[in-house]
């Protein structure tokens, strides 16, 4: 195994900082085991957008084509923000579930595991 090592501090400014986006912050959204969806959708959304409205509206512009969107009973939804469980709010802001600049939410359906259970 290669290790490297820098001679000094690598430093530069990430141009997807969360100021660069003028009061928005960029959410991942991937729905678990529907690979339809080849990579998780990421939107740019105010701190302040309720939950509800991330499902309601933003989650369904981008998911609902798949026939398993309508089917989904969704308290019993289980969530993860990155590699965490976690329990949204859907009252509640982005800012106030603790979700932050690039989180990524992964969302998964009990009983809904794609087109007939292929995972697609």
């Amino acid at each position: 195994m290669t290790m490297l090592k820098t001679l000094a501090p690598y430093e530069f400014k990430s141009r997807d900082a969360v100021e660069n986006y003028k009061g928005r912050q960029l959410l991942y959204v991937n729905w678990e085991r529907h690979r339809m969806f080849s990579r998780p959708f990421v939107l740019a959304l105010p701190p302040e957008t309720p939950f509800s409205v991330i499902i309601d509206q933003y989650m369904t512009e981008c998911f609902s084509y798949h026939p398993d969107w309508k089917q989904i009973d969704w308290n019993t939804v289980v969530w993860q923000n990155g590699n965490t469980p976690f329990t949204p709010d859907r009252n509640k802001s982005l800012k106030e579930n603790g979700i932050g600049h690039k989180d990524l939410i992964r969302f998964r359906t009990p009983g809904l595991d794609g087109i007939a259970g292929t995972g697609y």
